[in-house]
């Protein structure tokens, strides 16, 4: 990645937490992503917090990807494979591809981290109405391990040979 911000294009940020019980005082997950976007140059336009329910979800969802003003949309929490956990569900039906790399590759990282538990994450990436989906699972040390480890480049529009933060731009393609 580049030091040269003049070819830097800031994206514009939604970040949803998925939890029954965090409130903006105790949501660290949320406020993790929102400081990293922060310190990398995009613009947070919403954060919400919504309880770990499908329509609730998706509703959401659904929402920041027809706002022409977003761009990306971050989620954490609800990844897991407790009854409650259906983020995964929610999402999926939105996007109009699915990242098939992005878990995996989440997983490599987070094995490092935390070993064979981090089989039971079910995070996903996807495109849907040229915005970036991302749903990360709600632990802090996930959310720094997807931004620090993928997303911040990934969103990055210098990063070579390609990103995703690319596809977003209008008028850019998907090499920037």
């Amino acid at each position: 990645m580049s030091d040269d911000r003049t070819n830097f294009v800031p994206l514009k940020f939604a970040v949803l937490t998925v939890s029954d019980t965090r409130t903006e005082d105790t949501d660290r997950s949320g406020q993790a992503l929102v400081e990293r976007l922060g310190e990398a140059g995009h613009a947070l336009v919403e954060k919400r917090i919504v309880v770990d329910d499908v329509y609730r979800i998706r509703a959401q969802v659904a929402a920041w990807i027809a706002a022409p003003e977003i761009q990306v949309v971050l989620t954490t929490g609800g990844t897991g494979f407790t009854g409650r956990d259906s983020t995964p569900e929610a999402v999926s039906v939105l996007l109009d591809k699915t990242i098939e790399g992005f878990g995996e590759l989440f997983r490599h990282l987070s094995w490092q981290e935390i070993g064979s538990s981090t089989i039971q994450s079910r995070c996903l990436g996807g495109l849907a109405n040229a915005t970036v989906v991302f749903c990360l699972p709600g632990s802090t040390g996930a959310c720094r391990t997807a931004w620090d480890g993928i997303l911040r480049e990934q969103l990055d529009s210098r990063h070579k040979p390609c990103n995703y933060a690319n596809l977003v731009i209008p008028g850019r393609g998907t090499h920037g």
